[in-house]
């Protein structure tokens, strides 16, 4: 544990009953993002967090709707539920829902879990008892839809969470489907690790002037990390991965690809050469991807080849090679990746394959993780790389994402101060981990018409130990 100054959970204007639970589950102090995001919630205010998992996110937006919630309680109507919150994956709304439980007790709050693979009727029993916060993944509540087994017409708070990885396993039309069928004054919450075209156009369509609050990637690596990097042409990388697996012969590893097809591909050549391997990614069904790493975590696979959304989230011990078959198109995304090895003391590799036109990349990555990744020439692929200057963009007519190039001792984009709000999203902040994130301001321009109870102004307090 790290020690961190921030406010206490009671001047976030959470409630005693709440405040009790939180001491109960060991809880001192709240994350960075649960201290900005907990108040705005607790006003009313739709909102936009970007975070990675790990740093709070579910209590950041479990804590402030429970108490909502709690506030307003009166007779349930039959499978008619007030808060919902939509998760990509069975998985994931598992979690959520197991994560929601400690925090509820005693308020007097009923909350369920539906999703496929599930009994249909049972789920219909559960929500006809009446259920208050129900967590559901986009199928599964529009089944219920048109069974006419749930009414979403009293929904006061909607939650997306994972916006970016739901809408890379193709649920845009469902979440809007079930968007335009909540009533019209209601909060809506989107969490999501990336602002991605896609979910940046969805936000502008479902959320009304909402706050603005991310969660500054991390850019360090476990020193436990090696890294290398390997130039070749692109068309030798299955051959390179092949040598790359007899000469270092990894326990378990994690081969990252591009894309879902490729994915597949790469998968299926890696099982002709009698590897044990198995491809993840968001068009896989859920009951498929729990059994893929159920078989990963029990090393029964070997190899697990994954996209980057599909992995996230994957803990799994013992891991001790990361292949990025195809670099990142986000920097930050290395991060992500090669955290998935070198963890609790233990050492890990993380090989990089690079052609001349992800040159560029390669640099911004290097300026990510404020190191040189060391060049591994001893393949039988080896290329030299004409060195290029790291702009913008990069050549090979693919694009970094519209990172700045800096200038020398600039910081990296992410570590920037922010100029100031985003004007499409209204209020704006932005929270560097580890650090004392900005107390919320009070809103200057929310919705006159907001019909609920604002918090109260956190206020700075003594140094805890952050859980």
């Amino acid at each position: 544990m790290t020690e961190v100054t921030t406010s206490a959970f009671a001047d976030l204007g959470l409630v005693g009953p709440l405040l009790k639970n939180i001491r109960k589950e060991g809880f001192e102090s709240p994350t960075p993002i649960q201290e900005n995001a907990i108040p705005l919630l607790l006003e009313g205010r739709d909102m936009i967090g970007l975070a990675q998992t790990g740093g709070g996110k579910t209590a950041a937006f479990a804590l402030p709707t429970l108490q909502r919630l709690s506030e307003t309680a009166g007779k349930r109507r039959p499978s008619t539920p007030r808060a919902l919150i939509l998760a990509p994956t069975r998985e994931l709304a598992k979690q959520i829902a197991d994560s929601i439980f400690p925090f509820n007790r005693g308020l007097g709050l009923k909350q369920t879990a539906i999703f496929g693979g599930a009994p249909m009727g049972k789920q219909i029993g559960l929500l006809r008892q009446g259920v208050d916060v129900l967590v559901a993944t986009p199928g599964r509540l529009l089944d219920h839809k048109k069974r006419g087994s749930i009414n979403l017409s009293e929904i006061e708070i909607f939650i997306l969470d994972e916006a970016d990885r739901m809408l890379d396993m193709g649920f845009i039309h469902d979440v809007k489907a079930i968007a335009a069928d909540l009533p019209e004054e209601h909060q809506t919450v989107l969490f999501s690790a990336t602002m991605t075209p896609n979910v940046k156009k969805l936000a502008q369509q479902i959320l009304r002037n909402p706050a603005y609050v991310e969660m500054e990637q991390e850019t360090a690596v476990a020193d436990t990390i090696s890294h290398k990097v390997m130039f070749l042409d692109g068309q030798n990388k299955r051959a390179l991965l092949t040598e790359v697996l007899e000469k270092e012969d990894p326990a378990q590893a994690i081969i990252f690809a591009k894309t879902k097809a490729g994915s597949d591909n790469l998968a299926r050549a890696l099982s002709q050469q009698d590897y044990t391997v198995a491809a993840i990614h968001g068009d896989k069904h859920q009951s498929m991807r729990e059994k893929i790493l159920r078989r990963f975590r029990n090393g029964s696979l070997r190899f697990l080849v994954a996209t980057d959304v599909a992995a996230r989230g994957i803990d799994v011990p013992g891991i001790d090679m990361v292949i990025n078959y195809d670099l990142p198109m986000e920097p930050e995304n290395y991060v992500h990746r090669v955290g998935r090895t070198g963890r609790n003391g233990e050492r890990g590799q993380a090989i990089s394959f690079c052609d001349g036109k992800d040159k560029g990349l390669l640099r911004l990555i290097e300026k990510q993780i404020d190191q040189k990744i060391e060049v591994d020439a001893d393949h039988a692929f080896h290329v030299e790389v004409k060195e290029e200057k790291v702009g913008r963009g990069y050549k090979g007519g693919r694009r970094t994402g519209g990172r700045p190039s800096g200038k020398p001792g600039q910081k990296s984009y992410k570590s920037r101060k922010p100029r100031g709000p985003k004007k499409e999203f209204g209020e704006s902040r932005r929270v560097k981990p580890g650090s004392k994130p900005s107390g919320p301001k009070k809103n200057s321009n929310a919705n006159g018409n907001n019909k609920f109870v604002k918090a109260r102004k956190p206020a700075g307090g003594p140094k805890r130990r952050a859980a």
